[in-house]
């Protein structure tokens, strides 16, 4: 892997993209096709939980150095936690349950949020800084590895 890839902004938005995608796979998917909803929807959910734990360890601890926003990481934390919650619950349901597919949708809505958020907001001001984004990549990538 070339070190563009490792860099840490152009890394998470990578995990944006294949996270929308496997929301856009979900959504094509019938009612009936139970087996395949639970196994994208598990695919989402495990992708974004390994994605906020290395946000939340690596890359905001690094990030609230440099940039002067407690607000816009504030609001980061907690839509995390959020998520978080709705991932908790649409893992332990089945494709079948009432509300699943309603909780997938608004999971795919608050993320589709916090990613704008992100990659309009925050990413700009961190590219703006001092910030080693390819030593902080090569760690989070790690880390990644690791989970």
């Amino acid at each position: 892997m070339n070190s563009k890839n490792l860099d840490a902004i152009n890394m998470l938005m990578a995990d944006h993209r294949a996270v929308k995608a496997m929301f856009a796979e979900f959504e094509e998917l019938s009612d009936r096709s139970k087996v395949s909803k639970k196994r994208v929807a598990d695919a989402i959910c495990n992708a974004l939980l390994i994605h906020t734990q290395i946000e939340e360890e690596i890359f905001y601890p690094a990030v609230m150095e440099m940039i002067d926003n407690d607000d816009l990481m504030d609001e980061a934390v907690v839509e995390h936690a959020s998520a978080k919650e709705l991932i908790e619950q649409i893992q332990e349901m089945d494709p079948g349950d009432d509300l699943y597919d309603a909780k997938v949708k608004v999971l795919s809505e608050q993320i589709e949020h916090h990613v704008q958020e992100e990659e309009g907001e925050m990413f700009p001001l961190v590219r703006k800084t001092r910030l080693d984004l390819i030593a902080l990549g090569e760690e989070m990538n790690q880390r990644k590895e690791q989970l």
